[in-house]
This record gives structure tokens, sequence and C-alpha cells, in this order.
């Protein structure tokens, strides 16, 4: 694999073009945390959404490609940058096609695929709508694992997305009535060897992340974490290849049942996280909104040390408004976490003192209707 000196990933310029309420925008970093603020509607959150797609998956929103263009304009929109990463200095760039498809460069060079931007970068997030990640739909928190496992793993956001094209083939032939048995068989076989490899993927980083975690000391919580579905559940007592003729055979025998319902019943699209605060033992759930919040900044900031230990380098952190709802403590323990990770961080809040402990250590950027002014700082 890869590597490069230093503590961690990072930009050393940012380039949005036609993204959000940006016409065009362009940031030198140096390494330091960046961090933005402004008032609500300016700009912020649009500038951590840009660089998350920088990744394979599907950015930071979750959005349709479609939906984060420029409003009012017909070029396609593009986000682009020169990082020190995972393989040294490149150029990188990601953005839509005049056919409106996500397409991607590295050195100037177009890529085939997408996952070959998790060979360069690794990118970890955190914003509001995950304050309650444990009490919401379990494909949330299967997307949350699964770019924490993509930046351990780069090949898994490939696994992922073949699995993903292969329930929805399978699906349009169920829906459809085919009688090709044969067809079918073939899917079947290739959704059953890539719904082990992702479901033995998650369960590897839930073992060494709850290592991790259940040693965590201070502000932010100690907890255990479980890959939770029938894939990882059988995993766990046989083979890899008995589980793929498991899965295989319980996909044929549900064909009937999926083409009245829609999708498939069993598989690793069905598996589910499950957290629990050591201290209090209590399932992630069953916590405070509070609690839940610090939860899972605990498993970012674990997921950053383990990954720092494999992979040779830290990720970037993208950091929105992560700090506004802790109290002074808890505030002041995720920024002596970050600067202990020595990690570029990009965060942002409408309130600049919050974030004034930091100094000339950050770069500061006030935002102001998609318009970037350097905030100097005094000592």
């Amino acid at each position: 694999m890869c590597a490069s000196a230093g503590r961690g990933v990072f930009f050393s310029r940012l380039t949005l073009t036609h993204f959000r309420n940006y016409a065009f925008a362009r940031i030198l970093a140096d390494g330091r945390p960046l961090i933005f603020t402004g008032p609500n509607g300016a700009g912020k959150t649009n500038i951590l959404e840009a660089a998350s797609y920088l990744v394979p998956g599907r950015g930071l929103r979750g959005s349709e490609l479609s939906d984060v263009r420029q409003a009012g304009q017909a070029s396609p929109w593009a986000v682009a940058a020169v990082c020190d990463g995972f393989c040294g200095p490149a150029s990188i760039g990601t953005g839509l096609d005049e056919n409106g498809r996500r397409v991607a460069h590295i050195g100037g060079v177009p890529v085939s695929a997408l996952s070959a931007l998790g060979e360069h970068l690794a990118m970890l997030w955190i914003t509001p709508r995950m304050d309650r990640l444990f009490s919401e739909g379990a494909s949330d928190r299967r997307r949350f694992f699964d770019r924490m496992v993509a930046s351990f793993d780069p090949a898994h956001s490939g696994r992922l997305a073949r699995h993903e094209k292969l329930l929805r083939e399978r699906s349009r032939l169920l829906e459809a009535g085919s009688h090709h048995p044969a067809w079918l068989d073939a899917l079947e076989a290739g959704l059953a060897e890539t719904g082990v490899a992702v479901a033995a993927a998650r369960r590897d980083l839930a073992e060494r992340l709850t290592a991790v975690l259940a040693a965590s000391g201070g502000t932010f919580p100690a907890l255990s974490l479980e890959m939770v579905g029938e894939v990882e559940e059988s995993l766990g007592r046989e083979p890899a290849l008995a589980v793929e003729d498991m899965l295989r055979m319980r996909l044929r025998d549900g064909r009937a049942q999926d083409a009245l319902t829609g999708g498939a019943s069993c598989g690793a699209h069905r598996s589910d996280l499950a957290a629990v605060h050591l201290e209090t033992g209590m399932p992630a759930e069953l916590c405070s909104t509070g609690q839940q919040k610090a939860l899972v900044v605990a498993m970012v900031l674990g997921q950053v040390r383990l990954l720092a230990s494999v992979r040779g380098l830290a990720p970037i952190l993208l950091l929105d408004e992560v700090a506004a709802h802790f109290d002074e403590k808890r505030r002041e323990a995720l920024f002596d976490e970050i600067s202990g990770l020595g990690v570029q961080a990009f965060m942002t809040g409408t309130d600049a003192g919050i974030f004034s402990c930091w100094g000339d250590s950050a770069q500061h950027w006030r935002v102001e209707d998609a318009h970037l002014f350097p905030r100097l700082q005094t000592v």
C-alpha cells in the first residue's frame, strides 16, 4: 500500500466549480485544520460536501448528483484538489460529465472506478443529522459504517457498488417475471460472493475498532460495536464458502416472495450496526441524544487512530456544526483530540468565538453568501 511521510492526508488546494451556491471557489491550505464560520445558508456545509465527493460514495449529504449543481447553471459541477495522500502528492477531481454521469480523474487521467479515489484519500465526517444515528433506520447506520470500512479498505466501495448493482438486476428480472433461471442463478451467485465479502469486511472492522474503543478513556465514552445480521452471524460459525452456499440457496428459495415484495429478503443489505455504551451497559439506541452524539464522535476518533496505525496516515475529518451543542468540557476535549491527532479537519459553525482557542494553529475563514474571506487571528 502507498505511504508518505506525515501524520495525516491533507488538501493543499480545493477548488469548487458550479457547486451548490458557489460559481467558483478556491481554498489554499497547509495541513492545519480549517474553520469556516458565518450565518446559516452562507455556504459553509457546501464546502465540506464538495470535499466529501473526493472519496468514493454519495457525499456528505447523500444527495442526488444532479442536485448539487449550482442553481440556474447549465454547466456540470466539479470538485478538484491537490492532495498529499496515501500515495504521495496527487491532483484528483470528480464531477458530472455531459451525460450526467459521475466521473473522476487522478493526475489528469480518467479512472474507471470511483474506488480508485480511496487509494489516495480517506475521509470521515460527522453532521448534525448523525446526532440520532442509533435512533433512526438501519440503512443510515450501514452507510455510516460502510464509509468507515471503505476508509480502512478502499476495495470495500467497489464491492458495495457491485452488490447494489446485482440486487437491482435481480429485482428487475423478478419484477418482469423472468423465466431464465440461469440468469438468476448467476446473479445470486454474485450476490452471495459479494455479500459475504462485504459482511466479512464489516465484521473485521467492528472487531478491530471495538478493541480501540473499549480501551479509550477520557471525555468521550468507551463502547463496543457489532454488525448484526444473518450473514455476519453465519460467518462467526462457518467458513466463508459455506456461508456463500447458504446465502445462494436462500436467495433461490426466496424468488417468489421477493418478486412480490421487491428487493431481497436476505443478504448483507439487511444487516445493522449495534453499539453498547460500556460504562452504563446501555444499548446506544436507548441513550440520550447527547450520549448518542458522543458515541458517534468516539467512533470516528477511534477510527482515525486505527486508520493511522494501519494505513500510516490519518484521514481528513469533516465536522459540520459538531461543537455547537457540546458543553465546554466536551468541546475542549474534541478540539484537544483533533490537535493531538494532527489531522486536517474542516470545521463549521455560526459562532466564531467557539473556535477562537485555535488561534494560528488553524486557518480561519468567514463565509458570506458563497464568498470566503480569511479571518485573521490575534494572539
